[in-house]
């Protein structure tokens, strides 16, 4: 596999506590999003945080890579949903830190028994460049669920 290279930039006006800004897929032109400080340790108002954005690459590579593992086992999946909750709270001594990454998976895949998904969803975790980034200084969990057929 080649190097993979992408970015992403902010542009924020204002101070930290009443700015705000707004956070672009600079890569692929995906997505803008508007960012708030009060966004990550309030409600959300429609806007996202760093917490969330994590949520989202960590769930988006565990189902490419689950996916891809239940391929690999001979059980393709028609279907996977995943959820990802990413936890931030305050470590003594390190002041806030992520300290949980909890991925929860739903899957439709004819063929596939639960032995199949527990071994795809482990190779699917070790293979996840996000689990290991985030193993370096938190917890991860999974959990994957077959529905439908099987």
């Amino acid at each position: 596999m080649p190097r993979i290279v992408r970015v992403a930039d902010v542009a924020w006006e204002g101070t930290v506590s009443r700015g705000a800004g707004v956070v672009s897929a600079t890569s692929s032109g995906a997505f803008e999003l508007p960012v708030t400080l009060a966004s990550r340790v309030a409600e959300p108002e429609g806007k996202t945080s760093p917490e969330e954005l994590l949520a989202a690459a960590h769930a988006s590579c565990f189902v490419t890579s689950l996916g891809s593992e239940l391929h690999r086992a001979g059980a393709p999946a028609e279907r996977v949903d995943v959820t990802c909750t990413i936890t931030m709270d305050e470590v003594e001594g390190k002041g806030h830190q992520i300290v949980q990454s909890e991925l929860s998976a739903r899957v439709v895949a004819p063929g596939a028994d639960d032995a199949i998904l527990a071994d795809a969803s482990k190779a699917a975790d070790d293979g996840c460049p996000f689990s290991a980034l985030i193993k370096a200084s938190a917890t991860v969990t999974y959990d994957a669920t077959l529905e439908g057929e099987s």
